[in-house]
């Protein structure tokens, strides 16, 4: 058959930014459908792989509305990547107290809550959803994230061009003092390198600026760290990749993410650059 498709299929919690993340992969070329019955994705895939005006990218929102058909998902998606297309499932979630405040101010009711709550029905949805969750190449966690924010977000992981390659390495800075981040495959505790937080010329400073960095990088045990961290990656992503994982997030925390995660993340980021993986770069509490 011709090259496989591009196929990115969504699905997670209600309230969680399913559908403007779809709106969001439409603006950006994809040919996109909401609410397809799982049994029928291999027929619209075939119908687009035979149309005529050619189309390469298709996103495909599935959810709870699929009723008894969802459970066909994991044998459909199976079958389409036997078929040769390259297809990653995103899972949508958020926390249960923001997905309230969601619900809350738009005035809609839970799909799920029936005659009871909100909230009773966020805990029916959650548990449904937990063998599709686990099928998930990815876990997209919105908390945090403004419409806007998701806009971004999903422009800057999922519509750049395709590389060779099509592993892509997700690296997050982040705070302990924050929480720990939700959509992580990989999680390295770096509290234990010397902190610019003492050094009272660097408190106000970013690991984005150059006195940080050569702070944080000026150690001994922080360069034999990342020696260490990037020999690991180089040998465990091609393996994740054989596996078939399309995506990998690693995040490097430190207290309060603005110093030493930071400067680590950015290291890390050179280290890659130009390789065969594409890259994408979050800091998240670098602001806070």
């Amino acid at each position: 058959m011709a090259d496989g498709l591009d196929i990115i299929v969504i699905t997670g919690l209600s309230g969680s930014g399913k559908s403007f993340a779809i709106r969001a992969l439409e603006d950006n070329g994809f040919f996109c459908v909401d609410n397809l019955p799982a049994l029928l994705i291999p027929k619209f895939i075939d119908l687009c792989h035979g149309f005529e005006e050619e189309i390469l990218r298709i996103a495909l929102g599935v959810d709870l509305r699929g009723g008894q058909f969802l459970r066909a998902l994991p044998d459909v998606l199976a079958d389409v990547r036997r078929a040769g297309h390259r297809i990653q499932v995103l899972f949508f979630d958020a926390s249960d107290d923001v997905l309230l405040r969601r619900f809350s101010e738009t005035r809609r009711p839970h799909p799920l809550s029936g005659q009871g709550s909100i909230q009773d029905g966020i805990l029916r949805e959650r548990k449904a959803l937990e063998s599709i969750r686990a099928l998930a190449d990815k876990v997209i966690d919105t908390s945090d994230f403004n419409v806007h924010q998701l806009k971004r977000e999903m422009e800057q992981q999922f519509c750049q061009a395709p590389s060779a390659r099509r592993m892509m390495l997700f690296l997050t800075s982040f705070g302990y003092k924050f929480g720990i981040p939700h959509d992580t495959d990989i999680i390295f505790d770096v509290r234990f390198l010397p902190n610019p937080y003492f050094v009272n010329e660097l408190r106000g400073k970013s690991g984005l600026e150059k006195e940080v960095e050569d702070y944080v990088l000026g150690g001994g045990e922080t360069r034999a760290f990342l020696d260490r961290l990037y020999a690991l990656l180089e040998f465990t992503l091609p393996l994740y990749e054989r596996e078939g994982k399309s995506s990998l997030t690693l995040a490097l925390g430190c207290t309060g993410g603005r110093h030493r995660s930071v400067v680590l993340v950015e290291e890390l980021q050179k280290r890659f650059g130009g390789g065969e993986f594409r890259i994408h770069v979050k800091h998240r509490d670098i602001d806070k």
